[in-house]
């Protein structure tokens, strides 16, 4: 029950923060390119690596920190955060064909799954 607490309140907080930078991307970028998205997924999966490479191999960190800070602030901050660290994890273990495969199944599969969810909030 403890981690849930912690993931709640990583939760709370990248929620929060992805949502100001998002507007103040806004009032500073056009809004014709979703800079606050790439924005976020950058910093979230920059974040992310930086996190779990330093807390599993350069420090002996408070096991609670994962959680809040991997699951909860990343999860809410980006989800792409998890999936660029899985990425790359899957590159420095050499498998590059499924390190492409994860590429491609991620960017070509959500991007269809935003027009499937398109299609149907507009037939229904």
């Amino acid at each position: 029950m403890k981690d849930v607490l912690w993931i709640a309140l990583g939760a709370v907080v990248g929620a929060n923060l992805r949502y100001a930078v998002n507007r103040v991307a806004l009032k500073v970028f056009s809004a014709s390119v979703p800079y606050g998205t790439l924005i976020v997924n950058v910093t979230g999966s920059f974040l992310l690596g930086l996190f779990l490479a330093w807390t599993s191999e350069r420090v002996l960190a408070d096991p609670r920190w994962r959680p809040l800070v991997a699951v909860g602030f990343c999860g809410a901050y980006t989800t792409y955060s998890s999936y660029s660290y899985e990425t790359a994890m899957l590159l420095e273990q050499g498998h590059y064909g499924l390190a492409t495969a994860n590429f491609f199944a991620n960017n070509v599969l959500t991007l269809l799954a935003v027009f499937a969810g398109m299609a149907l909030a507009r037939a229904l």
